[in-house]
């Protein structure tokens, strides 16, 4: 069939519904809507069988849903109504949750239902259950949805036919209001769901150090204490500051901006009170340092974590958006090195839920003094950590991606000796669609898993791949079938079993060949200079339009060329 996506965003779950129904063999286009006026024009263009909106804000044109058969994804359960689905359940503490693909009609979510499916709600961010369970439940209800609308022979049910989830209503945005923090009577547990609840999107509005600003994300913190809304120390570019009865670490702000003004972008909590509160970070204020390799009995928050399991070490790291920032970089670079010191046989590197990463932090970058300076030392940082991966040569190494990954983020995980993704990944292989000609060994790690003639498709085309056709084409070694909260124990288990596999010494001896095998021919050296170099002319070029699109990608600003249809091109990944 040919199917056209409409979304408010090109996000993370347009993306999966968009490569999982090309995989199926539909003709899909995707297209940016923002406006109804955007949808009425697509369908214009497209003349599709189908429409589904995965992310869609805004209300589909009368003229579109009584001409033909439009169905959204409404992040919420049979019953459950309005645009803040998701924050509701969260900052409720619903143990589980669902997705309805309902047909648009007058009345918003009020259409029958052609498919719905559940999921369970853990106490994670909305973002990372909105990419991870939420999806897997999402992508299940569009594929019935689709199938049973191509047998041409379904009618969709009433929703007041079918039985709702306890709780799930009609209920109105969730606003400000309702998310602040009361730091001097919320306890900790309440602090956390409020975050949780608006992690990536709005953020919890809140007030710090003479200024308004937005939180996004949050952790628990064991053991400091303080009065009640202070802040009590620094860690990993994060701030933690005091509850009622312990402590949360903050780990990205976003400066509130007055109307008129450009977005200001998430960066690391302390990176942003440093350079936009009034008076700075207070004087004194402490750095309690993450150790290099955080281990299990490190009860502390870190985004960077190690365990052992026999012969077996896991580095797992966790960047809030996957986006890693220079100092991300060389703290990851470090706890890879102290890892390879340990004494094990096989190192997985991710295995976390969520994001395995995105590439350099393009807010970062856009808040520095100087952006293109910021840009060179970001994707160097990057390039260092991916350079220690390809040339380890003392044992296994596996990337383990548990979420999605993107543009050097891919790359990274390519420097392994084999890729484990789960199943509900998505992977962006390609740099294009921010204006760069890409870095991180690239051009030699790519060609070398899928082919020359594949690697040139995957990054002229710029369109997400699924797990299963990263599979097909040598992208990924291994897809694992597993929910989003096994990832972590099955992919051990699968290295466990791996270190201990007859052909193990052979296969690292093999690699110990070909590294010195291809030093001899084609050194990294020359490959990295080659990347660089061109990479290098982008940053500093400030008519390059690497800069505009940055920026426009970091403030949520229309993209220089206006909204973009993905049947030729598609957007880097997005948040929810």
């Amino acid at each position: 069939m040919r199917i056209l996506l409409i979304a408010s965003a090109y996000n993370s779950l347009t993306q999966r519904v968009h490569a999982e129904l090309r995989d199926r063999g539909h003709d899909v286009h995707a297209e940016v809507t923002p406006r109804g006026d955007d949808v009425s024009a697509a369908v214009d263009r497209h003349a599709p069988d189908l429409i589904v909106a995965p992310m869609l804000r805004t209300v589909v044109p009368r003229a579109v849903w009584t001409a033909r058969t439009c169905l959204i994804v409404h992040p919420g359960p049979v019953g459950d109504r309005g645009p803040s689905s998701l924050d509701w359940a969260v900052h409720e503490g619903a143990d589980a949750w669902g997705v309805t693909v309902l047909q648009a009609e007058e009345e918003m979510d009020a259409g029958p239902v052609w498919a719905t499916a559940g999921c369970p709600a853990p106490r994670v961010g909305k973002s990372d259950l909105y990419r991870n369970e939420l999806a897997d439940a999402a992508l299940d209800a569009v594929l019935t949805a689709v199938d049973r609308f191509a047998s041409g022979t379904y009618t969709p049910l009433g929703q007041g036919t079918l039985p709702s989830v306890p709780g799930a209503r009609t209920r109105p945005p969730m606003r400000q209001g309702t998310r602040r923090v009361d730091w001097s009577a919320d306890p900790t547990a309440t602090v956390l769901r409020k975050l949780r609840a608006a992690d990536s999107q709005p953020g919890v509005l809140d007030e710090l150090l003479g200024r308004e600003w937005f939180l996004h994300g949050g952790h628990a913190e064991p053991r400091l204490r303080g009065r009640p809304g202070d802040l009590l120390a620094t860690r990993a570019g994060a701030v933690c500051r005091a509850t009622v009865d312990g402590a949360v670490w903050l780990p990205e702000l976003r400066a509130r901006t007055g109307a008129g003004a450009p977005r200001a972008c998430k960066l690391p909590a302390a990176l942003a009170l440093a350079g936009g509160a009034p008076t700075g970070l207070p004087a004194g204020l402490r750095e309690v340092p993450a150790p290099v390799l955080p281990s299990a009995g490190d009860d502390g928050w870190s985004d960077i974590r190690y365990r052992e399991e026999g012969a077996v070490g896991v580095l797992s790291f966790s960047f809030p958006g996957g986006a890693q920032s220079t100092d991300h970089c060389r703290r990851l670079l470090d706890a890879y090195r102290a890892a390879c010191d340990r004494p094990t046989s096989v190192l997985v590197l991710g295995g976390a839920r969520d994001f395995f990463s995105n590439g350099i932090h393009l807010g970062v970058i856009e808040a520095a003094p100087d952006p293109a300076a910021e840009s060179w030392a970001n994707i160097n940082a990057m390039n260092d950590l991916v350079e220690a991966v390809l040339t380890t040569t003392d044992r296994l190494v596996v990337s383990a991606v548990g979420g999605n990954a993107a543009a050097g983020g891919v790359m990274l995980a390519l420097a392994a000796d084999e890729v484990w993704c789960r199943s509900g990944s998505v992977l962006n292989p390609h740099y294009r669609l921010m204006g760069l000609t890409g870095s991180e060994y690239w051009t030699y790690s790519l060609p070398r898993r899928v082919g020359a003639a594949m690697a040139e498709r995957l990054t002229r085309e710029a369109l997400p791949v699924s797990a299963r056709r990263a599979r097909e084409t040598g992208l990924v070694d291994r897809v694992v079938e597993c929910a989003p909260a096994r990832f972590t124990d099955e992919v051990t288990r699968l290295a466990e079993r791996w270190s201990a596999a007859p052909g193990a010494q052979t296969r690292l001896a093999a690699k110990k060949a070909e590294h010195e095998r291809r030093e001899a021919v084609a050194p990294l050296a020359a490959v990295r200079e080659r990347e660089l170099g061109r990479m290098r002319e982008i940053f500093f070029d400030p008519e390059a339009p690497y800069h505009a699109l940055r920026r426009a990608f970091v403030r949520k600003e229309t993209a220089p060329d206006g909204p973009r249809s993905t049947g030729a091109r598609s957007a880097e990944l997005a948040d929810s």
